[in-house]
């Protein structure tokens, strides 16, 4: 039903576009970011930070699970002070790593606070570009290619010319 409105509404728009002659364009900003070695470095250098934060949490977690194995075979030995204290010394430990991938991978963790102070320079420039050339163009609208659309017309790409305005040529 929702793609059925979705195409209605489409298809309304492009009468409508077609009817007022309004100009319109598009731009595939994954390959225009694919094509900026600036954002590749961000990208790689995001990466390695994310498998090293990764690697940590990790090896809490497999400490959580060896302090598990080791307290399964001694819980019979144990008094029962000791399993308490065990179980809380488990129990602690894999807090230790939530806290470590929250304060990671979270919300407002250090890796969106990268991501933000990294791309989002880099996207801010491209939407910026992309606004200049709507107006010189006198374009109604420039869609994203990424973002799901039905049919495009090739003729009307613009993600080249993104790419030379910001100094990279293919």
């Amino acid at each position: 039903m929702r793609k059925t409105i979705l195409i209605l509404l489409l298809g309304i728009f492009s009468i409508q576009m077609s009817v007022n002659a309004q100009r319109y364009a598009f731009v595939d900003t994954d390959y225009v970011l694919k094509n900026i070695p600036a954002y590749q470095a961000a990208q790689e250098q995001l990466n390695q930070l994310s498998r090293q934060w990764q690697a940590e949490i990790e090896k809490i977690y497999q400490d959580v699970s060896e302090m598990y194995k080791t307290y399964q075979t001694e819980s019979v030995f144990l008094s029962n002070e000791m399993r308490v204290s065990r179980e809380e010394a488990i129990i602690e430990r894999e807090k230790e790593a939530k806290i470590m991938q929250n304060k990671y991978f979270g919300q407002d963790g250090e890796m969106a606070k990268r991501q933000e102070s990294m791309i989002q320079p880099i996207q801010e420039q491209i939407a910026a570009v992309i606004r200049e050339m709507a107006k010189e163009e006198g374009l109604a609208a420039i869609f994203d290619k990424s973002s799901g659309v039905l049919y495009l017309d090739p003729s009307h790409d613009r993600s080249d010319q993104v790419l030379e305005r910001l100094g990279h040529r293919k």
